[in-house]
């Protein structure tokens, strides 16, 4: 996924620019800015810079200050016309005639392919190819299930297509497409009486959430979730690929709210409910990823947030170039961006690009995109005064220079 914009076009600007330009257009100083949102003057100064990394809850602040979305801040890297501005377009037309699908019914055989090879591609974070296939898959999955008189299976699946769909909305910046995402898979999750379908909705709503800054919601929807899953008795491995999940989604927000209390709790019951797992490996459904391994990777990133990188550190290094056995490329892409993070906020910078290097190899797209790799970069890029040949590389993959 190319996020530069083709030749003669300005690069779009990264958060910590974004943030000057909103603070002088809001016709704050740097000193009123910092106190609205609780961190020095001198942290500010340094994000705006590009010195320091404009992290979630940073991000979440300052957003709050400046009345603006957190995308708002991050950037947008479809500013211009590009295949996958017009893909994204084709995908919200396609998201909202949920009911009204234009393709017809497809053979089952061809339609389960396409499945299979829509979650591959999201697990694989191959998000422009993922995009080329979703308009056309929503509208068949879902001429299937309104033909099928009820079949909670083939509502499954158009729940399942729509968090494929999220995934990418959430991960190119488009906020406001992934929320109505969300609200057609709740629907199409709520024809399926399976109550693992709705933990994937639920999970993704904490999602919207949790990009939108708002922790203390999203942990709100999280607790709901759980106490509704629990009501339906599941048992089985279903039970622990679902509060596992919920339980991970509340690592992210508690520890983004700086809830230490709340971050080890919900670290504890996931490991728990780990160990209940029949299987040796992570288990990937609906969308759902859960297991040992990737308990670990989300209780990295959780020290990561709650400012204990050091520890995040020894927890990374037996992993680099050694992930936890099965885990697909998202999660082991996630896993070298907050490893790069943690290192960088230990002034190890050659350790943070070589974890940039790596996410750039097994997720390249993800890598290109995604907010805080996007920072991290830009941190060492500045730092290193444009002189290595690897980051520079890697900023123009981004987008961060022409």
């Amino acid at each position: 996924m190319t996020t530069a914009p083709p030749d003669g076009e300005n690069t779009p600007a990264a958060a910590g620019e974004n943030i000057a330009v909103l603070r002088k257009a809001r016709g704050l100083d740097q000193r009123k800015l910092a106190r609205q949102t609780q961190i020095s003057v001198s942290y500010l100064t340094k994000i705006e810079t590009g010195l320091r990394p404009a992290t979630p809850p940073v991000v979440a602040a300052l957003a709050k200050a400046l009345h603006v979305s957190t995308a708002r801040i991050y950037g947008q890297p479809f500013l211009h016309p590009s295949e996958q501005a017009d893909l994204l377009n084709d995908l919200r037309a396609a998201v909202r005639r949920h009911t009204l699908p234009q393709e017809d019914v497809p053979e089952l055989a061809a339609l389960h392919a396409s499945l299979r090879n829509a979650a591959e591609l999201r697990a694989e974070t191959k998000y422009l190819e993922l995009l080329r296939t979703l308009p056309a898959l929503l509208g068949q999955v879902t001429a299937v299930a309104l033909a099928a008189d009820g079949d909670a299976t083939a509502w499954g699946n158009v729940a399942d297509v729509y968090g494929c769909a999220y995934a990418v909305a959430h991960r190119v910046g488009q906020p406001d497409l992934a929320d109505m995402i969300v609200s057609r898979q709740q629907w199409a999750a709520r024809q399926t009486w399976n109550p693992v379908a709705e933990v994937g909705a639920a999970w993704n709503l904490a999602g919207t959430f949790q990009s939108a800054g708002q922790y203390e919601e999203g942990l709100a929807t999280i607790d709901q979730a759980i106490v509704q899953f629990e009501r339906a008795r599941t048992e089985g491995a279903d039970r622990v690929l679902a509060l596992g999940s919920l339980h991970l989604r509340g690592v992210v927000l508690a520890s983004r709210h700086k809830d230490r209390n709340a971050t080890i709790a919900h670290v504890e019951k996931a490991k728990a409910l780990a160990e209940e797992l029949p299987v040796s490996h992570d288990l990937l459904r609906h969308n759902l990823t859960f297991g040992k391994g990737n308990t670990a990777l989300y209780e990295l990133a959780a020290f990561v947030e709650l400012e204990q990188p050091r520890r995040a550190v020894e927890m990374a290094n037996p992993l680099l170039g050694r992930p936890p056995a099965g885990l697909k490329a998202s999660r082991v892409g996630r896993l070298y961006i907050d490893t790069a993070r943690a290192k960088l906020a230990v002034n190890d910078h050659v350790g943070a690009e070589e974890a940039l290097n790596l996410a750039f190899s097994v997720a390249p797209q993800m890598a290109e995109i995604h907010p805080m790799s996007r920072e991290v970069l830009r941190v060492l890029f500045v730092s290193h005064q444009r002189s290595k040949p690897d980051l520079l590389k890697m900023a123009k993959r981004s987008g961060l220079i022409d």
